[in-house]
C-alpha cells in the first residue's frame, strides 16, 4: 500500500523529472544549429568543441555560485566524487567530439536519430549496473522507439552524399554516451534493485530537493566540473593536432554561436542529470528520444534539411514510444513500490527510495 501523500509527492517528482529530461532534449537538440553556424564561419570540430565547453563551464560555475544547492554541493564534494567527475568529463570529450565532428558532414536530423540508439544500450547496461526499466510497457516502448530509429537510418537514400566516416562518428556517439550516463548514475548513488546502496547520503537541497536522500554532487556542480574538464581536454587535443585554440583564431562570426552552444550545453547537462536523478537513468534515456524529433523539425525549419517519408515515419515511432512509456504504470515508473509507513509524515518521506 502507498500512502496518498507519498503517492502525490512521487507523482510530482516524476513529472518534474520528465519535464527536465524533455527540456534537456530540446536544449541538446538545438546544438546542431549553433554548430552549423560556427562551421559556416570557418570553425573546425575540435576548436568548436573547446569553446563550446569553455562557455558551458563558465555558465555552469555561475549557476553553482548563484545557488544554495550548488554552493553546498561544492563544499561537500569528496575526493572520490571529484575524481569520478574528472573521468566523466574526459570521457564526454569522446562523445561530444564524435557528435560535433559528425555534424560537419551528416545532416543534423540524421545525426540526432542515430545518436538515439543509446536508450537501448542504457536499458541493457542498466540491468546490471543501475535501476532497470520496470514493466513490459517500458520495454515495449523502448522497442517501438528503436524501431523508429532503425527506420530513420534505413531511409537514407542510396545516392545520398554522406561520407562513411561521418556515419561512423555518428554511431560512436551513442556508445560513449551510454557509458557516460550509467557512470553518472552510479556516481549519484543509483544502484540496481538488490545491490547495497551507498552509505552517508547527502540531503538534497535547493531546486533539486525531492524530499528523499540523494548521493553525490548535485546536477549543477556535476555539470560545471565536467564541462571544465571537457573544455581543457579538447583544448589540449587542439594543440596536439597542430591547431590553435586561442581566441584570436576564432572567426568573429562564430562567437555568438559558440556562446549559445555553450550556454545551452550547460543547461542541458544540468537538466538531464537533475531529471535522471528523479526517474532513473534508463527511463531518462527513453524519454530523451524526443530529441531527434525536435532536431528534425528544427532542421527542416531553420536549415532547410529534409528527410524522406520512411525517416519521418521513424521519427513518429520515436514519439509514440515516449508517449507509450509515460502513459500508465505510474506507480511502477520509479522502479520500487513504497510501502505504507507508520509515524509522522517526515518518517514516511524518508522511507522513499
Amino acid at each position: 500500500m502507498v500512502r496518498p501523500a507519498i503517492r502525490s509527492d512521487r507523482d510530482r517528482d516524476r513529472l518534474v523529472g520528465i519535464s527536465l529530461v524533455l527540456a534537456a532534449a530540446c536544449l541538446y537538440g538545438s546544438g546542431p544549429f549553433f554548430a552549423r553556424i560556427a562551421y559556416d564561419a570557418g570553425m573546425a570540430p575540435l576548436p568548436l568543441l573547446t569553446w563550446r565547453y569553455v562557455f558551458a563551464a563558465l555558465m555552469g560555475w555561475l549557476l553553482v555560485v548563484a545557488t544554495t544547492s550548488g554552493r553546498l554541493s561544492l563544499r561537500t564534494l569528496s575526493r572520490r566524487e571529484l575524481v569520478v567527475l574528472l573521468a566523466l568529463g574526459t570521457l564526454f570529450v569522446v562523445n561530444a567530439g564524435a557528435y560535433t565532428a559528425a555534424l560537419e558532414t551528416v545532416p543534423a536530423g540524421l545525426v540526432a536519430i542515430i545518436t538515439y540508439i543509446y536508450p537501448a544500450m542504457v536499458a541493457v547496461i542498466a540491468i546490471r549496473y543501475v535501476r532497470r526499466l520496470e514493466g513490459r510497457r517500458a520495454w515495449i516502448a523502448l522497442a517501438v522507439s528503436m524501431a523508429g530509429v532503425a527506420l530513420a537510418v534505413g531511409g537514407i537514400p542510396a545516392d545520398a552524399d554522406i561520407p562513411v566516416t561521418g556515419l561512423v562518428l555518428a554511431f560512436l556517439c551513442p556508445v560513449f554516451y551510454s557509458v557516460w550516463i550509467v557512470l553518472a548514475a552510479r556516481l549519484r548513488g543509483e544502484r540496481p534493485e538488490g545491490e547495497e546502496q551507498p552509505i552517508e547520503p547527502i540531503a538534497a537541497t535547493g531546486p533539486e530537493d525531492t524530499g528523499a536522500p540523494t548521493h553525490g554532487p548535485d546536477a549543477l556542480t556535476s555539470s560545471a566540473v565536467m564541462s571544465s574538464v571537457t573544455a581543457l581536454t579538447a583544448g589540449v587535443l587542439v594543440v596536439l593536432v597542430g591547431g590553435d585554440p586561442a581566441p584570436a583564431a576564432v572567426p568573429g562570426e562564430a562567437w555568438l554561436a559558440l556562446i549559445g552552444f555553450g550556454v545551452f550545453s550547460a543547461f542541458a547537462v544540468a537538466a538531464f542529470l537533475g531529471g535522471s536523478r528523479r526517474i532513473g537513468a534508463a527511463r531518462a534515456a527513453l524519454v530523451s528520444t524526443f530529441e531527434p524529433v525536435y532536431t528534425i523539425v528544427m532542421a527542416t525549419v531553420l536549415l532547410g534539411e529534409s528527410l524522406g517519408p520512411v525517416q519521418v515515419l521513424g521519427g513518429g515511432l520515436v514519439v509514440l514510444g515516449v508517449l507509450l512509456a509515460e502513459s500508465g504504470g505510474r506507480e511502477r515508473s520509479a522502479g520500487i513500490d513504497v510501502p505504507a509507513v507508520e509515524g509522522p509524515p517526515g518518517d514516511a518521506e524518508r522511507a522513499r527510495v
